[in-house]
This record gives C-alpha cells, structure tokens and sequence, in this order.
C-alpha cells in the first residue's frame, strides 16, 4: 500500500488525514484515515517537521502500515546537502527505517539539495519537487509523475490536501 500524509492547522488544532492506495495510478483511495490533535509547535521554515512530525506519527497505529508499503509525505525529505533533514527523513528515523518516504512539496527550499528533483507534470510550467529516503529519487519522481491525474498535483494528492480541511 502507499499512504499519503497532510496535516491542516488552525489556531488550536491540527487535522491530519491519510489516504491510503494500492497502486501509482490509482484514481481512487482504498482508505481514508484521520485524526485531530493539539496544534504541536509554530511553524519556523526548516523545522517544520517539528509541527507536523508528532501528527503523523498520531495517526500511523490507526492505519495499519505493513513491511513494502510506502509513505507520501507533503513536503521534503531532505533540505540540503549538507545533511539538513525534512520532514520525510525525520519520519523515516522514526519508523526505525522500516518505509520508505517520498517528499512531494509545492515550493522550492532555498538551499540547494542534489537528492531534489523537479518534477513537471501535466502541461503545467510549475514542478513539484521531489526527494525521497529509502527509495531512489528517480524512480520515487516516476512514480509521482505516473500517479493519475492530468494535472501538477496528483488526484489523490489533491484529495488528502481536501480532505484536511473538511
């Protein structure tokens, strides 16, 4: 299975939702998964899996991950070169290494990361950019790339983003 994380904060209270589905080109989630939980820490850029970190890590028991599966994460894995981890890494050391963890983000981190990809989708001009942990980044931006939906984000990547703010 694949098991795609977002969180979604207001003021007191964080949102955390993950879809979970079995192949890359799936159209539609075979679970759906969430929880809520007191918002953990500020957000502070290059720390955010000091916010989002304790969410995710909250609502692993309740899907039931299993050795082969892996993790999307909405955000990066790693930062930079020089060892600076994201978010995805943070939760890869904190799964005892066990899944592998692709970082999808949005925008661009200023620091330059040999591990980043920028990956376009769609006839759209702005990339995703992908890193990944336990995976090779190529094949984990193929596997974003071949995921369904005709546009810069996947289906489903847009459903768990959705789905946080219900």
């Amino acid at each position: 299975m694949i098991h795609a994380f977002d969180t979604f904060y207001n003021e007191y209270t964080a949102k955390t939702v993950c879809i979970s589905f079995e192949d890359w080109q799936d159209e539609n989630e075979k679970k759906i998964t969430t929880g809520e939980s007191k918002v953990p820490s500020d957000y502070n850029s290059g720390e955010f899996f000091k916010r989002e970190l304790p969410c995710i890590l909250n609502l692993i028991p309740k899907i039931g991950i299993q050795q082969g599966d892996t993790i999307i994460v909405d955000g990066y894995v790693s930062l930079n070169n020089e060892g600076k981890k994201g978010l995805g890494e943070h939760l890869f050391y904190a799964l005892n290494q066990k899944y592998p963890v692709i970082g999808v983000a949005k925008n661009k981190f200023s620091e330059k990361d040999d591990n980043r990809i920028e990956l376009l989708r769609g006839t759209s001009l702005k990339p995703l950019f992908i890193t990944a942990i336990g995976v090779d980044c190529k094949l984990a931006s193929l596997y974003i790339k071949e995921m369904n939906g005709e546009y810069r984000m996947p289906t489903l990547l847009k459903k768990v983003d959705q789905f946080t703010r219900i």
